[in-house]
């Protein structure tokens, strides 16, 4: 995986894109066990699982997505975490691997990852 960036993108993100790609190396989501992956922006954090073998998306949520007005960032990723995890125990899904896009593994990211543990998919 090669990366690309401009001479204006900050030193944070280039090392956060470097730690995606060592993580992507090693982390294969399969129709068994498929990829849940997690982006997080400024306002919203989305989550995702993913067959990596044929490139389909098998369920996704995101505070876009449900009504969340009026909760902290940690509350509103602990609701999606149990929303895609619900969505993949209705597909028969209940082991997946972990992918957290080169974020460190606290605060939002650690809450969607503890609350869709909770919500009973294996990781």
């Amino acid at each position: 995986m090669k990366l690309t960036y401009r001479k204006s993108t900050s030193r944070k993100k280039v090392a956060r894109l470097k730690s995606r790609a060592r993580i992507r190396k090693k982390v294969e989501g399969t129709s068994e066990r498929p990829r849940l992956a997690v982006f997080r922006s400024c306002k919203n954090i989305y989550a995702q699982l993913i067959d990596d073998n044929s490139g389909k998306v098998i369920a996704s949520s995101s505070t876009l997505k449900m009504s969340l007005k009026n909760k902290s960032n940690r509350d509103a990723a602990k609701a999606v975490g149990e929303d895609v995890a619900k969505k993949a125990l209705e597909k028969n899904i209940s082991s997946v691997v972990f992918d957290r896009s080169g974020y460190v593994y606290h605060g939002r990211i650690e809450a969607l990852a503890n609350s869709a543990r909770e919500a009973g998919l294996k990781f």
